[in-house]
């Protein structure tokens, strides 16, 4: 079907993080949001046939996941759009991305061992790091005339160390999609240093003429590779939870069941996750397809717009995800007087970079219709000007 994604929703008082509490993090609630990561775009419409039929029973009691219609779901989808063969063993499911995430990385490790990222790179990140007591390790991706690539020497320095390396792929916030080849040096390094990786490859889909390889589909390289991801950045349903893991080392998924079973009980799948799950990787192609031709577009807006009207910011194309990565290192004000004025002179909200440990960024989520784009961009412009006028 033909999906609308230039359809406005009103998204307040629905309790969202985005709209309803936006104050949290901007310090007044009159501003247009651009930053967090979900989109204001309805979900696929198989999706919402899954839910509704859901609802009919109208009994919500314990679930589980293992079984093949939740493991077939992801496995079909992963051989469709990835060429990647998974064995449905190694799938295991968890209530978030995170979740996941962290409690890998606890059992490939022990106290005050090393734990490495790209930086910049998403917070979260680096606060599952240090609330497990590891140490942080930032390997700084080259910035190339805002164009980042790997440091492999750094990698390597990196590795001497470390016990794990978190990978973002695609890569939050610069949207880089990780060529074939650079993925092969990072295992080959992995490899030769005994250094366990786990990719969050949660924006997978949202990639832009480039092809995504999952970490997996090099596990004939290197047997310690480890992926988590979800459906929600996509489809648009973070609030109904839900994630899965892929491990195929079998000590560390017994690991992981028994302390999702036993220690944090969160085993039992949130049902209407599961079921968006299923629902939207079976029968949400043409969703998927649409998405990323639309944002696309907005992408291509932001191009045109910001090099054209917001001097001297400068703005290069992602190569994934529904985040603008705006380099603003030209402005010749601190980060808190670009935010000051973004706030209080455009009304807008949009993540400064160095939440992402990198000053003289912007992260701006496009994933709404082009008039909330646009309308955001032109107030973007009010604060450039603003700050540009009174200098």
């Amino acid at each position: 079907m033909k999906y609308n994604f230039d359809q406005l929703v009103n998204r307040k008082n629905t309790y969202s993080s985005q709209w309803d509490y936006i104050a949290d993090r901007f310090g007044r609630d009159d501003i247009l949001p651009f930053s967090i990561s979900d989109t204001d775009f309805i979900i696929p419409k198989p999706v919402t046939n899954a839910l509704k039929e859901a609802t009919k029973m109208e009994i919500f009691g314990y679930t589980r996941w293992n079984h093949d219609d939740f493991k077939n779901a992801i496995c079909n989808y992963f051989k469709k759009h990835f060429n990647t063969l998974i064995n449905p063993d190694w799938i295991i499911y968890s209530p978030s991305v995170m979740y996941s995430l962290s409690l890998l990385m606890s059992l490939l490790t022990n106290p005050n061992d090393y734990v490495a990222t790209f930086s910049p790179m998403y917070p979260d990140f680096e606060d599952a790091i240090i609330n497990h007591h590891l140490q942080p390790v930032r390997i700084k991706l080259n910035n190339n005339g805002g164009y980042y690539t790997i440091d492999f020497k750094a990698v390597e320095d990196a590795f001497k160390k470390c016990k794990v390396f978190l990978l973002c792929s695609p890569h939050n916030p610069t949207g880089r999609v990780w060529d074939k080849d650079e993925l092969l040096k990072i295992i080959e390094l992995a490899k030769k240093y005994d250094v366990k990786i786990i990719s969050d490859e949660i924006h997978m889909d949202i990639v832009y003429h480039k092809t995504h390889y999952p970490i997996v589909s090099f596990l004939d390289q290197y047997s310690q590779l480890y992926l988590v991801s979800s459906g929600s950045k996509t489809y648009n349903y973070p609030s109904l939870g839900g994630s899965y893991a892929f491990i195929s080392d079998p000590e560390i998924k017994n690991n992981f069941l028994t302390i999702t079973k036993h220690r944090d009980f969160v085993n039992s799948a949130n049902y209407m996750g599961m079921m968006a799950l299923i629902s939207s990787y079976n029968e949400a192609n043409d969703y998927r397809q649409q998405l990323v031709a639309y944002l696309n577009e907005n992408m291509n807006i932001i191009e045109e717009y910001i090099n054209n009207n917001c001097s001297p910011l400068k703005f290069i194309k992602p190569e994934a995800t529904y985040l603008a990565w705006i380099d603003c290192r030209q402005l010749l004000f601190t980060s808190k007087q670009l935010q000051h004025a973004l706030v209080n002179i455009g009304k807008v909200g949009i993540m400064p970079g160095n939440t992402y440990f990198e000053d003289g960024y912007l992260r701006m989520c496009v994933g709404c219709s082009k008039d909330k784009l646009l309308e955001g961009l032109k107030r973007l412009k009010i604060s450039i000007d603003y700050l540009n006028y009174n200098k």
